[in-house]
C-alpha cells in the first residue's frame, strides 16, 4: 500500500471517529450545484483558467473544470468560489 493511501485511510478513520466532515479533514473540495445556474466550490487552491465558456479551478489532488455559457465568477474568497451562468458540464480531473 502506498504511503499516500495509508495517510488517507488514517485521516478518514480519524475524521469518522471525531465526527469531523471528510471535506475538511481530507482536504476535499465541496461542490454544490444549484440547478444549471450556479456552482459553489469550497476548499479550492486557485483559478487556472477563466473565460466566458470555461472555468478551471485547482483543488486538493486535481482540478474542477466547469463548461458553459456566459460564465462569470460572482464571488471569490480564500476558500470559496461561486461561478454563475449557464452550467453545461462539470468535470473533476485527478
Amino acid at each position: 500500500m502506498a504511503w499516500q493511501d495509508f495517510r488517507k485511510r488514517i485521516k478518514r478513520q480519524v475524521s469518522d471517529f471525531l465526527e469531523i466532515p471528510s471535506d475538511v479533514m481530507l482536504d476535499l473540495p465541496k461542490i454544490v450545484l444549484v440547478g444549471d445556474l450556479q456552482v459553489f466550490i469550497e476548499n479550492h487552491r486557485g483559478i487556472v483558467e477563466y473565460t466566458s465558456e470555461v472555468v478551471r479551478v485547482i483543488v486538493g489532488e486535481g482540478e474542477i473544470c466547469i463548461n458553459g455559457k456566459n460564465l462569470t465568477i460572482r464571488n471569490i474568497m480564500a476558500d470559496e468560489i461561486i461561478v454563475e451562468g449557464k452550467i453545461m458540464n462539470i468535470n473533476l480531473n485527478n
